[in-house]
């Protein structure tokens, strides 16, 4: 599923933006294990969930990032992919029965409606396994070990309870209740804005000698559109239909989550992500036009329609 494109003046990054999104699904289907490997169904599992859906913002980060720093595209295809199986795996264990109950995921249904619930926790358990093993393994990932290492902290810290499963847990925690914007804010840079971050220092730790002054703004500016896209996110699930998202439209409002929209209203929901958006902006302002990869993704973070 292509991303859409804000204005018309983006179109050549837009075009650059579908050759990555091949570039991910190729590399993602030769990491994964083929379906009909031992144990058939597990592999089967996996591949449906990771392949053929999605926007792939995470990954897209990662070459946005990379190429902001000329880093050749196949030593950010195994970051990319490491990033994206640990969403997909979040995903997987999120729509669960014991978690969020959902049936429909990127337009099909979910994992465990489509296999079972058993194979849904492995088939998320070993998409982590695998995330760290592409980190590890891949030979084009030019880069010293001692980088390797700091990667695959990076990824663990942002997937752990230090970050997405513990916004989770958060989240979890919070159906209910009256949370506060403040509150709201910090599951969200948790459950959301953790990966999105290590995708974009990941990207950034392909290129070598980089300094604290290109990680700073870096590290700014996707703090920034982490959030951002949260928001989208809940406006989304108020305004757009069921079709259009891929997923149940009002799933937040029936399960009674605490979201931007119900905290701030509607309006302010959108002021809020237009003023995140301007502040990831902000903070690329020292790494000139080869950033505009960067720039072009917060832009679509805050007008996307799904």
């Amino acid at each position: 599923m292509p991303l859409k494109t804000p204005t018309t003046e983006t179109m050549p990054f837009a075009d650059r933006v579908r050759d990555w999104q091949d570039r991910i699904e190729s590399a993602l289907a030769a990491w994964l294990p083929a379906s009909d490997a031992a144990p058939a169904k597990l592999h089967a599992a996996m591949r449906y969930s990771v392949l053929g859906g999605g926007k792939r913002i995470r990954p897209i980060l990662v070459y946005a990032t990379g190429e902001t720093f000329d880093v050749p595209a196949a030593t950010l295809d195994g970051p990319a992919c490491a990033v994206e199986m640990i969403h997909a795996y979040s995903l997987i264990h999120d729509d669960l029965p014991a978690m969020d109950n959902d049936d429909l995921r990127r337009g099909k249904p979910t994992c465990h409606r489509a296999f079972d619930e058993a194979t849904a926790i492995l088939a998320g358990d070993a998409l982590q396994a695998l995330a760290f093993d592409v980190l590890a393994s891949d030979t084009a990932l030019e880069v010293t070990p001692l980088v390797r290492v700091r990667m695959m902290r990076i990824l663990a810290a942002a997937s752990g309870s230090l970050g997405m499963a513990g916004g989770q847990a958060i989240d979890l925690a919070a159906v209910g209740s009256d949370l506060t914007v403040a509150q709201l804010e910090n599951m969200h840079v948790h459950k959301t804005g953790a990966l999105i971050r290590a995708s974009v220092l990941l990207g950034a730790l392909c290129h070598p000698g980089l300094g604290e002054e290109e990680f700073a703004p870096l590290s700014q500016y996707a703090h920034f559109i982490g959030l951002a896209f949260q928001i989208k996110d809940d406006i989304l699930d108020v305004e757009v239909d069921t079709a259009t998202l891929g997923k149940p439209q009002g799933s937040d409002l029936a399960q009674n989550k605490p979201t931007y929209p119900r905290l701030l209203g509607l309006e302010g929901a959108k002021r809020e992500a237009q003023r995140l958006h301007d502040e990831a902006q902000k903070a690329l302002r020292g790494l000139g036009p080869t950033a505009d990869g960067l720039r072009w993704v917060a832009e679509y973070i805050v007008s996307r329609g799904n």
